[in-house]
């Protein structure tokens, strides 16, 4: 009976450490870059889904933006079409671009469907549903890569009526140009993108990574937490490789424009939303801008 009094009192005091985080954030926006093994694994999935339920219905407004570059990969090679890349860019001609449509329409259907059977309203839709996304052809270091888009403007009008209607937008990373043709977007851009114009307390990034280290060879060195002049001084030092140099730029630049806290996590942790966003260290790396406040004050 005293094991199980433990374990009950454990399970309390978990519900207690969440209590001021869901006070804080009640009613707030965030968004979710949901990318990964947790898109490919069911298992993970099941626990991603599960948790933007949780974070619904303690008060949280969420959106979910997706990307599939993994999948992408695989139907164009399946249809015969050859896949290129510059400086880490798909080369995306009109038919691997109706393929990446084709694909992304696909997985984000599949995200409704597993929500909705959790019991939540979601809708998903594309960023060239009520014009979300607009863009500009993207270049590549000045050569033209095709159907590549860079945001120059979010249209927030269809999302906050979503929102305001209890859904969970589920967002799939193409855009439309002035002339209402489909380009494929980066899904981390098109996050901070939504993030900055829905004026979000939150963005998340699920990645295969754990979070930000001081030093990438040594597991023990995870940062908790970084404000904008800790990330800037960090970029230049060096120890910043591969693709957490764009994503920790993305969440800067997210943070300055308005963006509260952008958090870095491993989404293939189960429930690493629930850990990150509800305990007082949380699991990643979170990015905060000057004046907020430290939640974790440790040793890092």
């Amino acid at each position: 009976m005293e094991q199980k009094m433990e374990m009950w009192l454990q399970k309390a005091n978990v519900l207690i450490e969440a209590l001021p985080y869901i006070q804080r954030f009640h009613g707030k926006t965030i968004v979710v870059k949901y990318g990964g093994s947790a898109m490919v694994d069911h298992e993970l999935k099941k626990s991603v889904i599960r948790d933007v339920a949780l974070l619904k219905l303690v008060g949280f407004r969420p959106i979910i933006v997706h990307g599939g570059g993994k999948e992408i990969t695989k139907w164009v090679n399946k249809v015969g079409l050859e896949t290129n890349f510059v400086n880490g860019l798909r080369v995306t001609d009109k038919p691997t671009m109706e393929v990446a449509e084709m694909v992304l329409n696909k997985i984000n259907k599949g995200l409704v469907s597993m929500m909705e059977k959790t019991g939540l309203k979601a809708v998903g839709i594309s960023g060239k549903d009520g014009t979300i996304l607009r863009v500009d052809k993207k270049l590549s270091g000045g050569r033209d890569i095709g159907y590549v888009g860079e945001i120059k403007e979010v249209n927030t009008q269809l999302l906050n009526t979503l929102l305001d209607n209890d859904f969970i937008p589920v967002i799939c990373p193409i855009g439309s140009d002035d002339n209402y043709h489909s380009f494929n977007i980066n899904a981390d851009d098109a996050a901070c993108a939504i993030a900055t114009a829905v004026k979000a307390s939150k963005l998340a990034f699920l990645t295969d990574i754990e979070g930000v280290y001081r030093d990438p060879l040594d597991r023990t060195s995870l940062i908790s937490e970084l404000t904008i002049p800790e990330a800037e001084e960090f970029l230049k030092s060096g120890n910043v490789g591969g693709g957490m140099l764009p994503k920790l730029q993305n969440c800067i630049d997210a943070i300055r424009a308005g963006v509260s806290r952008v958090h870095i996590l491993d989404g293939r942790i189960e429930h690493c939303l629930l850990l990150e966003f509800f305990t007082d260290k949380g699991i990643g790396t979170a990015i905060i801008g000057e004046n907020e406040e430290r939640y974790y004050t440790g040793n890092q």
